[in-house]
This record gives structure tokens, C-alpha cells and sequence, in this order.
């Protein structure tokens, strides 16, 4: 019961957003001009929600992608490699789920290989996609760094993303030049001391964590 009962909400929410129009999602956004105090017919914004919603459909295409397809694709012929692979200053843009205002940051990924290395596009591309959707910054996090996980079966990944939120710098407490990091460290990551050290070395979160 417990689970028809949480499928049921999700399943509604998709059909939703299928029931939104582009008609619709243009209002809208006419409906929040007026809302902000302009006037949606005035020339200047006649073209404005016709360009919201183009970008909202370039911001938000993570969630027409599965990010874990782009790792698929993995090399085994590796010569016996298995230290440390880290791909550093992986610049993303995102938005909060919160007030919808850009995130925008670098992600740190790595991971020690068993028998699969994937091209380091592929990577960058997984973060792309879990950052084109709506976000909370250890969400984002946590689905990197699980999607590698799971696919590239790792002896252990870490992912350390550094970001600021302009939810943050330009309302409310306007705290501006404040970063936030969070990190999310699996198997040998986690267990590991020298591992973890190792990679967070490697990426030298200290002297990067200014934009």
C-alpha cells in the first residue's frame, strides 16, 4: 500500500508536466511580469516569454537526459591502472529549487578504478545533467557522485563541488563573495584516510574555491 501510495503523487506530477503547454509556460511567465509590476505588452517585453521558455528548456534539459547512459561507454583496456583518476574544475550553472535563482560553481570528481575508466567528457556530461535540473547543492552532491557509483562500480568516488548561491548574494541576507562546499566520499573515499587526502589534494580545494 505504502508504495502505490508514494508512486501515486509522482505519477500525477508527470502528468502534469505533460499537461503544460508552451502556451501555458509563456503566461505564466507574462503573469510574473505583471506580478514584478511591468507590463508584459509593452514592445520591449513582447518577445520575453517566448525567450524564458527557450531557456528554461536549455537551463532544465537534465531532466530529458539519464546521466548514468553517459557512462556506458567504458575503456577496459587500461594496463592495469588502478590509482587515482580526478577531474578537477568541472564549471557548472544550476538553479535552487528553493527560489529558483542560479547556483553556479566548479565540481571536483574522483574515483578509483577496479577494471572500467570512462573518457573524462563523460564525467563533465554527469555533472551537467544532474545540474541542469532543479537543485539543492548536497543533493546535487550526493547524485554524482551515486550515478558514478553505481555504474563504474569504483573502488571508491568522491565529488567535492564548491558554489555560490545567488539566492543568497543578491536577496535576503546579501551576503556576497560566500561560497559553499560540500562533499560526498563512497567506499575506499570514506573508509580510506590517505585516499580521501590524496584526492582532496589533488584538487587543491583551498587555492580553487574562489570565483
Amino acid at each position: 500500500m505504502a508504495k502505490s501510495g508514494k508512486s501515486a503523487p509522482r505519477a500525477k506530477a508527470k502528468a502534469d508536466a505533460v499537461a503544460v503547454t508552451r502556451e501555458g509556460a509563456e503566461e505564466a511567465v507574462r503573469t510574473l511580469l505583471r506580478w514584478a509590476g511591468e507590463d508584459p505588452s509593452r514592445e520591449g517585453l513582447l518577445d520575453t516569454p517566448k525567450r524564458v521558455v527557450e531557456a528554461y528548456r536549455d537551463w532544465f534539459s537534465g531532466y530529458a537526459v539519464d546521466p548514468a547512459e553517459y557512462l556506458g561507454r567504458t575503456f577496459e583496456e587500461v594496463a592495469g591502472y588502478d590509482e587515482l583518476i580526478v577531474l578537477r574544475d568541472i564549471r557548472f550553472e544550476s538553479y535552487c529549487e528553493h527560489h529558483m535563482a542560479p547556483i553556479i560553481g566548479r565540481a571536483h570528481v574522483g574515483y578509483l578504478p577496479t577494471d572500467k575508466v570512462v573518457g573524462i567528457s563523460k564525467l563533465a556530461r554527469v555533472v551537467d545533467a544532474f545540474a541542469r535540473r532543479f537543485q539543492v547543492q548536497e543533493k546535487l552532491t550526493a547524485q554524482i557522485a551515486h550515478c558514478i557509483d553505481s555504474v563504474l562500480k569504483p573502488r571508491g568516488v568522491g565529488v567535492v563541488i564548491d558554489a555560490t548561491h545567488q539566492c543568497m548574494t543578491t536577496r535576503g541576507v546579501h551576503k556576497r563573495g560566500v561560497s559553499m562546499i560540500t562533499s560526498q566520499m563512497l567506499g575506499s573515499f570514506r573508509k580510506d584516510a590517505r585516499t580521501r587526502s590524496e584526492f582532496l589534494r589533488f584538487i587543491d580545494i583551498d587555492s580553487h574555491s574562489h570565483h
